[in-house]
């Protein structure tokens, strides 16, 4: 791959990331606009009584997971860490589909930190989805959630299809060990 086609991608992925973060933080600007206070009982439905808006405020991670927990903290350190990682490791190579699938967890990441630091530990969530003949109630959840489960989702599947680039490493080693079967044989 070309060294300007790599910068291409990466430009890309740096365009999901804001489109991302930009719909999410309009978004949310909207829902606190028009549905506060949070946890009122209003709600907008969308699609009957499956798919609602609702204000609610989460200080947890995604879902309401560990919910004004230390470990928080913890775990949003070392995701955020490992992401930032395996994207600089594609830095200037990598196939789009590995750009973009970034652009979507980076740019979640980028929006719920946003809405952690303007409000002070809690991000504005807004979609409710609910199948009220069973009684399932998903946690209420917003674009930037979304954003990095479908991203994550996309990124196993490329990692289980064998999708995702090879480092140098790992060619070096494969070249290697091709050659000890080669000589063997």
């Amino acid at each position: 791959m070309s060294a300007r086609r790599a910068r291409l991608y990466d430009l890309l992925a740096l365009l999901v990331m804001a489109l991302v973060v930009g719909l999410d933080q309009w978004t949310k600007a909207l829902v606190v606009s028009y549905l506060s206070p949070p946890d009122s009982g209003r709600m907008v439905p969308l699609l009957g009584d499956y798919l609602s808006l609702y204000y609610t405020r989460n200080s947890g991670a995604a879902f309401g997971l560990f919910a004004n927990s230390v470990v928080l903290a913890g775990l949003i350190a070392v995701a955020v860490a490992v992401v930032i990682t395996l994207y600089l490791r594609g830095l200037n190579s990598g196939p789009l589909s590995y750009k973009l699938v970034f652009g979507l967890i980076i740019g979640g990441a980028v929006g719920n930190l946003i809405d952690r630091v303007r409000h002070g530990g809690y991000v504005v969530d807004f979609i409710l989805f609910r199948i009220p003949q069973i009684g399932f109630r998903f946690a209420v959840f917003n674009l930037a959630d979304a954003a990095i489960t479908v991203g994550v989702v996309l990124l196993l599947l490329l990692m289980v299809t064998g999708a995702l680039p090879r480092t140098a490493g790992s060619d070096e080693l494969a070249t290697r060990q091709q050659r000890r079967e080669h000589v063997s044989h």
